[in-house]
């Protein structure tokens, strides 16, 4: 088991941002894929930004396209992901992935580890 550290989230407005970043620390190298899944009350899990790591291509779902961004910093290990202009509807628990390529093509369920989740909510 390989832990995922995640920070930042809170409570923004609508048309704020926000920042969360995801650690692999435990990680020798680097996963091949790291990734962001967001949850609301009542909803499915959704799969919302990956990058490949080392390569930097980048996969978005289209609720989030040109308000989200996802970046890699290898020298330390993480990921983040910014968060421009929210809306309501991107309220949920928010949760850091690792995992292989095929994470990164869509296959979302192949993910290796989870973080422990960290709340964003955007009031209206």
């Amino acid at each position: 088991q390989v832990r995922l550290e995640e920070s930042g989230g809170g409570s923004v407005q609508a048309g704020g941002s926000l920042r969360l970043s995801c650690g692999y620390p435990g990680y020798d190298a680097h996963p091949p894929c790291m990734g962001w899944f967001r949850q609301a009350p009542g909803k499915e899990r959704e799969g919302v930004a990956s990058i490949f790591i080392g390569g930097g291509n980048t996969f978005y779902a289209d609720s989030i396209k040109g308000r989200f961004t996802i970046s890699q910093d290898l020298t330390n290990k993480q990921v983040h992901l910014e968060m421009n202009s929210l809306k309501p509807e991107d309220s949920a628990t928010y949760t850091c992935a690792a995992g292989p390529q095929e994470m990164c093509g869509g296959r979302w369920a192949r993910y290796y580890f989870l973080g422990q989740g960290t709340q964003v909510t955007v009031s209206s």
